[in-house]
């Protein structure tokens, strides 16, 4: 049986704004993911006619990075646990948390909003499909910050970071130059598949959080170790430290999406959405280099609209291979879609790469500071281009750096948030 949950609120602020409230309420908590029910849990109900975050002495007009006093935090939090069966609790760690995305990662988190709007939608169908908490798809915001392409130092890829092996186990086909663990919808699958498995062993949401994150083994082992102590905080200290960050980072996502605008963060468009786009099935291999070129969308367009081509280019395949481009842009595919096959079967040669080198379209300019232990090459692999590349871009610099000295690169929107996901908490 899950174990009883209370809240007990005493701070004396917060009974003067419950008698402001004018309400205090005791309300039912069910879990319909579980066999049983929860007890009677004492809740705050969620304060739709009290807009906190406006109350005048919170407001911080000097700065656009919002803090407030934690019981504010508290309060809001404990609105969104009233409203899901998965607990969400606040402390120091969570806290923290709120502070690196409102605070240290707001620009990432403007980048995430906007994205929110093209994924979501597809995160609650599936969820509602296999009757899961709808709050479990701000998972993905702490997995891949919403980038399709991700990929974690440890091999991990996609929205949901599946490993290889994981993957498979979810009969996601990879190759090398498909990948599904980057398919939006099959992914979605995957994972609500793998997260359901794990509630089945656990039977708890935020055990089921840390054994997606370490794996079911690692949380077991810690329970043993805790002389089978099952409560996610009082095992806390027996967990890896990137599962004990797991739940905390959660929830504080779930906070920020779900109250960015207090914080003075306002999302960012994606450069396109699903619903100005259409598919068109190519019968032959395909570069979306070529293809970009011919049509006039950029490269970092069509990648990003066809994650699982993970080598930028369509394979042969037994079937039409399906490519999703902007719906304005279909047309011209159409009329040259010829030209696009016969250009894509011509592969660049050392001459052409040479002759292409220090090329700036469709890339992202980022500075690099010289470190210790650098050299040309070494910087030149991390941001996947050539020697020749660095050198036309800094036509002034030459094999011997300094340490200190910055370099001007250029590069494609995959290394781009590469880089930049590189420390993607937890």
């Amino acid at each position: 049986m899950p174990a009883t949950k209370y809240r007990f609120f005493t701070n004396l602020t917060f009974l003067i704004l419950l008698l402001l409230l004018g309400q205090k309420v005791l309300l039912a908590k069910v879990d319909v993911y579980s066999t049983s029910t929860c007890p009677v849990t004492e809740k705050l109900d969620s304060l739709k006619e009290f807009n906190i975050f406006s109350s005048p002495q919170l407001d911080n007009e000097t700065s656009g990075n919002q803090t407030y006093p934690d019981l504010v935090y508290e309060v809001k939090i404990a609105s969104i646990d009233y409203l899901s069966p998965i607990s969400f609790d606040f402390n120091e760690h969570v806290k923290r948390y709120i502070e690196v995305y409102t605070i240290e990662r707001r620009d990432q988190v403007s980048q995430m909003l906007g994205l929110a709007e093209l994924y979501f939608p597809i995160f609650d169908e599936f969820l509602d499909k296999h009757q899961l908490p709808l709050e479990l798809k701000y998972l993905a915001v702490v997995e891949s910050a919403l980038n399709p392409l991700a990929v974690s130092r440890s091999g991990a890829v996609g929205l949901w970071q599946f490993k290889i092996n994981s993957g498979r186990m979810f009969d996601l086909e990879v190759n090398s130059y498909i990948d599904e663990r980057m398919d939006p919808l099959k992914s979605t699958e995957a994972a609500c598949m793998y997260l359901k498995y794990l509630y089945r062993i656990f039977n708890d949401w935020h055990l089921v959080m840390a054994a997606y994150n370490a794996g079911p083994g690692v949380v077991r082992n810690a329970i043993f170790r805790a002389g089978g102590e099952t409560n996610f905080w009082q095992l806390y200290d027996h967990l890896p430290e990137d599962a004990q960050n797991y739940v905390p980072a959660f929830i504080a996502a779930t906070y920020v999406m779900q109250n960015a605008q207090s914080h003075n963060i306002e999302p960012t468009k994606p450069a396109i959405t699903y619903f100005k786009t259409d598919t068109v099935h190519v019968k032959k291999p395909v570069s979306f280099t070529i293809l970009s070129t011919e049509t006039d969308v950029p490269v970092d367009i069509v990648r990003f609209l066809n994650p699982i081509y993970r080598k930028g280019h369509v394979p042969v395949l037994d079937n039409p291979a399906p490519i999703r481009i902007p719906s304005s842009k279909v047309e011209t595919f159409l009329k040259k879609e010829t030209a696009i096959y016969e250009q894509s079967l011509n592969k660049a040669d050392f001459h052409d790469i040479l002759e292409n080198s220090g090329n700036k379209k469709n890339r992202i300019k980022m500075v690099h500071t010289v470190q210790s232990g650098d050299y040309l090459h070494k910087i030149a692999v991390k941001y996947r281009c050539t020697v020749d590349d660095i050198m036309a871009w800094n036509p002034d610099a030459d094999s011997n750096l300094n340490i200190g000295q910055t370099l001007t690169l250029w590069v494609d929107r995959a290394t781009f948030n590469e880089i930049q996901s590189s420390n993607i908490i937890p």
